[in-house]
């Protein structure tokens, strides 16, 4: 399904476009482009994880891989430099590339020889493996391989001159400390020679950083080169690891990976019989789904776990967590992984929040959102209804009514029940508090201070889902329901006939917003809708005829003053364009779901997830971007693997029924 030959591959920008990701579960990863050029700064063979999931840190940027054979000697790699250089072309020997799993392969032809490599992590653990095959070769084939290292945060940029790291030999390899105290790199291959080198290679060139206005100017040490020789049939593999003791053995460490996603895969089959007619591409999205799911160790739950909301620059945050983790967990059948989630984040409830973001550098999380909570409550209610687990119910119950009280009494950031409606209002002038929280400076591109429309419809779910674990409990249902049946009276307010859908904010500083926006989309998808089943199915429509695309929904009518069709340029730009018109990936299941519940017409539901099959093959290859142009041909942007953007289309394709 994602594979391509020289129509593809030989073509620079088509190849420099698609991306590839590898990643550890413990929140390392790998990725760069399938030309093998490096784009971003957070491209790179091994950026480790030295805190899971977060404090990652470039080692390895690449290996410039060269090889000769019967009088030919052909590069693999390629570069971009400052200037506008290219040198060297190896993308032009790629014969093939495909994705195995979520391993990217290459296969590069020197005369009538053909050399594969995959390159792929050990599941948690900062190692990553590279392995070269010569497939076919009349003779020997020898490889050099130059390895390019780093030490810096994997937000930034290096500038090498004058830095000194120390290079020595160990067996079967070598051995990196960029400075004192600094966690030691090995770089090993058994089988092959291997020389200290303490070269800098200057001006990488990172098209991507400079498009988006950021530095784009990167450098990285050579530290080493290995050699070997290899005929017909022979492997060499090189391992790159932030561990103590990695293992050398590649063709082991190739059946460990093998097994993990057998395993992914198996345990999704098991637990939903439709998996077996599912489309291949279906199938690719449960390992992708893998890949966002990472332990968070703690002191007092060495066995926490959480989800990375989008690589290749983001962490683990509070909503996007709680979101993705019915598509992530539940729908691929992790039931153990969904409950681990859900108890590591009941220890960092605080006034009733969850936390919004936990930041890369090990600060105190961040609370300061308002729907992160709400959207805990529906997963701990998509959890229930997988595995009728009422024991976590009783245990995490108490969680439950504190978040509930503290939004009625009120918590942080004015978050709180209106009692005249019982609705929740939400938001102080400077803060941006839904998960439209665009901020540049003191700037909130779309404060949405007042009643918003989603968090309301999130409230009256909670609500009735609270009223569900009480009955399950054995406890008293009836305050429950009354607090529920006076939030769906109150959200009648929302209703606006004369553009025949809801306002996306009311009592806000200025009134009501009638804006067009995507997020009265909840108040149809989410299990218990406060709208009867008439302004449902407006809501839907309204949806459908402004805000929908082939990739998801708009996150605002392009009928608007401040609507942008296009994301790009520098943070001031991209961040004024990120919900004004942007489209996310992640409402798309919503919708699908939204309009199966109105309409009744499974296979037209089904449909409009079908353009993702597609996107599939392009941006992050075999995974789901975060958000496309708003005007066609909605090109895909931010993020190359999002969380939600995966979860909600596998969770939709799911709950729809059989095709």
């Amino acid at each position: 399904m994602l594979e391509w030959g020289r129509e593809l591959c030989g073509d620079l920008d088509a190849a420099e476009r698609r991306e590839w990701l590898c990643t550890n579960g413990i929140g390392g990863f790998a990725s760069a482009t399938v030309a093998g050029t490096l784009t971003r700064r957070y491209h790179g063979l091994l950026v480790a994880a030295q805190e899971p999931p977060l404090g990652r840190t470039l080692l390895v940027a690449k290996v410039e891989e060269r090889a000769a054979y019967i009088g030919h000697a052909t590069a693999f790699g390629t570069n971009r430099w400052a200037g506008g250089a290219v040198d060297p072309h190896g993308y032009r020997e790629i014969e093939h590339w495909r994705l195995d799993g979520t391993t990217p392969v290459w296969t590069y032809a020197v005369a009538d020889a053909l050399v594969e490599k995959r390159v792929w992590m050990e599941p948690g653990a900062n190692t990553t493996y590279v392995r070269y095959h010569v497939g076919r070769a009349r003779g020997p084939v020898s490889l050099e391989l130059k390895v390019l290292v780093n030490y810096r945060d994997y937000h930034g940029t290096t500038h090498g001159d004058g830095w000194l790291m120390d290079v020595a030999p160990v067996r079967h390899g070598l051995r990196v400390t960029a400075f004192d105290g600094a966690r030691p790199l090995l770089l090993l291959a058994e089988g092959a020679e291997a020389r200290i080198a303490h070269t800098w290679h200057h001006n990488f060139d990172l098209a991507r950083e400079r498009e988006r206005g950021l530095d784009a100017v990167d450098d990285h040490l050579h530290a080493g080169t290995f050699r070997a020789a290899l005929e017909s049939g022979g492997v060499l593999t090189l391992v790159l690891s932030a561990e103590a003791a990695p293992s050398l053995d590649g063709a082991e460490a190739w059946r460990r990976r093998e097994r993990h996603e057998k395993r992914v895969v198996g345990a999704w089959k098991r637990a939903r019989p439709e998996a077996r007619r599912a489309p291949e591409w279906i199938g690719q999205l449960v390992l992708a789904a893998d890949q966002f799911m990472v332990r968070r160790p703690l002191r007092d739950d060495p066995d926490g776990m959480s989800v990375i909301a989008g690589y290749p620059w983001f962490g683990d945050w509070g909503r996007d967590t709680m979101i993705a983790l019915p598509g992530l967990a539940l729908t691929t059948g992790r039931p153990l992984v969904a409950r681990r989630i859900l108890e590591t984040f009941a220890r960092f409830v605080d006034r009733g929040m969850l936390p919004n973001r936990f930041p890369d550098a090990g600060e105190a999380p961040e609370y300061n959102t308002a729907d992160a909570s709400l959207w805990y409550v529906e997963a701990i209610r998509a959890y229930l209804a997988a595995t009728d687990d009422d024991g976590t119910l009783k245990t995490l119950f108490p969680v439950l009514e504190e978040i509930v009280r503290w939004h009625r009494a009120g918590t942080r950031y004015g978050i709180k029940e209106d009692p005249a409606d019982g609705l929740l209002a939400a938001g102080e002038p400077g803060v941006q508090l839904t998960w439209m929280d665009a901020k540049v400076g003191e700037w909130v591109v779309t404060p949405r201070i007042g009643k918003p429309v989603e968090i309301n419809a999130l409230w009256y779910n909670a609500l009735v889902a609270m009223a569900g674990f009480a009955r399950r409990l054995g406890k008293p249902a009836g305050p429950w329901e009354a607090l529920a049946a006076r939030a769906k009276a109150g959200f009648a307010r929302f209703w606006n006939e004369r553009a025949g859908c809801c306002f996306d904010v009311i009592d806000g500083p200025g009134g009501n917003d009638d804006a067009l926006r995507p997020n009265q989309i909840f108040a149809v998808s989410l299990p218990a809708s406060p709208l009867p089943q008439e302004r449902q199915r407006r809501v839907v429509d309204a949806c459908a005829r402004h805000l929908l695309t082939s990739y998801g929904l708009r996150s605002l009518a392009p009928g608007h003053s401040q609507y942008q069709g296009h994301y790009g340029g520098d943070q001031r730009a991209r961040d004024g364009a990120y919900h004004q018109g942007t489209v996310w990936a992640w409402l798309l299941g919503p919708f699908a779901l939204a309009h199966v519940k109105v309409y009744r017409d499974t296979e037209a539901a089904r449909s409009f997830l079908a353009p993702l099959a597609d996107h599939l093959a392009d941006y992050g290859v075999g995974s789901i971007a975060e958000i496309f142009d708003g005007d066609p041909p909605f090109a895909p942007a931010g993020c190359i693997a999002q969380a939600w953007s995966v979860a909600e289309t596998l969770r939709a394709w799911h709950d729809l029924g059989p095709a």
